[in-house]
């Protein structure tokens, strides 16, 4: 089987970029980095990606807007 780079270059490229996540009730980093990252330890990517608008890991709030980081 051949891959065609042309064809796997979208892939590649679409791997590398960011996502956006709406917080909902009830939602924390970790929940969120479990659902994205598969690991809830990963919450610390989301809390610097989005740094300065949170300040405290603990302090998120429905409705806002999380950039979530390809890995």
């Amino acid at each position: 089987m051949q891959v065609d780079a042309a064809s796997a270059a979208p892939a590649a490229a679409e791997a590398g970029e960011s996502t956006f996540y709406t917080v909902q009730s009830g939602d924390t980093l970790g929940k969120i980095a479990q659902q994205h990252y598969g690991s809830a330890g990963k919450y610390t990517v989301i809390f610097e990606a989005n740094q300065p608008m949170l300040k405290d890991p603990d302090k998120i709030y429905p409705g806002q807007s999380l950039r979530i980081p390809a890995l």
